[in-house]
């Protein structure tokens, strides 16, 4: 039987440095000066699939694609005016198209398979070696899950993460030329982030002992760069929204701000199309984050309970802040902190405690209102539907609140220590933790931020991104794409 030895973020993303948090003497007996010898090798067998696990997992994917099309669309549709609605849906159904082409053909690869601490190679490139007999690890000894409905859930994270970039600029940009940096930007930023943040070879596969190189670091045992830090993100905190949020930031800024931005009104057209679509994003971030624990057991339902009250939380939270600066709670304002909540609740999702988790989500509603509506306005920069706002500042509160929620102390899960077989519970230090997930905030930051920045420029330098002054005025509904959205 062949094995992806590869997996998504987790409960065991401290997996090899558990060992750090314990007193020096431990450290000494658990790691040998001399690498121990290799341990017969483990070969996973059909029955270690569980079918309620793999129904979870397809069940799964199809939620979080959902969450994309149409949720992701509406939702962003209806906050544009009306003669630009027809080009964001079709950006959002084209870029998920693409993405998934792209997944199949190189980014599974480059995500999840063995290269270095930053990337992946392309071993399975377009799927090779792949099939139904193939199996994918799960974050518990012994369970596997067909590998296909780990490429396929995967995949829809994948889709959806480049999709949210184009809220930063909707209504003024080309199609073709977004769609081009949409395959550039996930070769070059997600398929590396994926891989730094979730890449390892699986609790089966880590050696039982912790091994120490000569200067006494520790020796990797296959993994991406973060994870082999230690970092904490269960279900994209840092891979889909930092990642997502600081390149619209940058794309914003390199195209420039809409015509008659603050000189003219721009409302939503259609605050109910917005409210269809942040309910259907809100049912299929389930998927999103229970998903991710790879297993339908208790861990899914922490991820699930605290997904569905952090959100609850951060939606009431903006309500009333709008209250008492605006003195009118609005439905935008509700739906985009609900939003808020699910963004800053997903890296923390399966780690957290349902308490912890509804503070977590309305700190960072109020943490994103005040970027929405005052930094950015300080800052001038016109981030049309507030993807920087909203996604890369509260998945940046999310990232870091990880750290805290986790706290067995708090009610939190804590972390796995895989160098034990079966896995245990490690010791939890809240103030180291807190440095790694700084750490991990700030590497996405200037690598992703950076790198689009860089790409934005070039693409607008050579093809160009921004459609004609007349072609904006009219909408890009009928120039881009020749039909509309409605009929006069």
């Amino acid at each position: 039987m062949k094995l992806a030895t590869r997996i998504s973020g987790g409960m065991g993303a401290l997996a090899l440095n558990a060992f750090l948090a314990m007193p020096a003497w431990a450290q000494d007996a658990a790691a040998p000066a001399a690498p121990a010898a290799p341990a017969a090798a483990f070969t996973p067998t059909a029955d270690m699939v569980n079918k309620g696990d793999t129904a979870w997992m397809l069940i799964s994917s199809a939620l979080v694609l959902m969450m994309s099309i149409p949720a992701l669309a509406l939702f962003y549709g209806g906050l544009v005016r009306a003669k630009n609605m027809l080009s964001v849906l079709m950006q959002v159904l084209t870029i998920v198209a693409i993405a998934s082409l792209v997944w199949v053909g190189w980014g599974y690869s480059l995500a999840f398979t063995s290269g270095n601490p930053f990337v992946g190679g392309l071993s399975k490139a377009f799927l090779a070696g792949v099939d139904g007999t193939t199996l994918a690890a799960t974050f518990s000894n012994g369970v596997y899950i067909p590998e296909f409905a780990f490429v396929v859930f995967q995949m829809t994270f994948a889709c959806i993460t480049p999709a949210l970039i184009v809220g930063a600029f909707a209504e003024r940009v080309k199609f073709w030329p977004l769609m081009l940096f949409v395959v550039i930007w996930l070769t070059v930023v997600y398929f590396p982030m994926a891989h730094m943040v979730w890449y390892w070879a699986g609790p089966d596969f880590l050696a039982p002992t912790v091994v120490k190189d000569a200067a006494g670091a520790i020796v990797s045992q296959d993994a991406g760069y973060l994870w082999g830090m230690g970092a904490l993100d269960f279900a994209g905190g840092t891979v889909v929204h930092i990642n997502a949020g600081i390149a619209g930031l940058a794309g914003c800024i390199v195209i420039g701000k809409r015509l008659g931005y603050k000189a003219e009104p721009m409302p939503p057209h259609s605050l109910v199309m917005t409210m269809i679509g942040a309910s259907l994003l809100w049912v299929g971030w389930f998927g999103f984050n229970a998903g991710s624990n790879l297993e339908a057991n208790g861990v899914t339902a922490v991820a699930f309970i605290n997904t569905f009250v952090a959100t609850a939380a951060a939606a009431l939270a903006w309500a009333l802040v709008e209250q008492i600066v605006h003195k009118k709670p609005s439905l935008l304002g509700a739906a985009t902190g609900a939003v808020a909540g699910l963004v800053a609740i997903t890296p923390a999702s399966g780690f957290g405690a349902p308490v912890t988790s509804i503070i977590l989500g309305a700190v960072a509603s109020v943490v994103c209102f005040f970027f929405v509506t005052t930094v950015k306005n300080k800052l001038k920069y016109d981030d049309s539907l507030d993807v920087f706002g909203v996604h890369c500042v509260g998945g940046i509160v999310g990232a870091i609140g990880t750290a805290i929620v986790a706290d067995p102390a708090l009610g939190g899960q804590g972390f796995f220590d895989y160098t034990v077989m079966p896995a245990v519970p490690g010791a939890y230090d809240m103030g180291a933790q807190l440095i790694t997930q700084f750490k991990a905030v700030g590497l996405t930051l200037v690598f992703s931020g950076g790198v689009s920045l860089l790409l934005f420029f070039a693409l607008d330098k050579t093809i160009g991104l921004r459609p004609a002054a007349d072609f904006e005025r009219e909408g890009l509904d009928i120039n881009e794409h020749g039909e509309r959205a409605y009929n006069p």
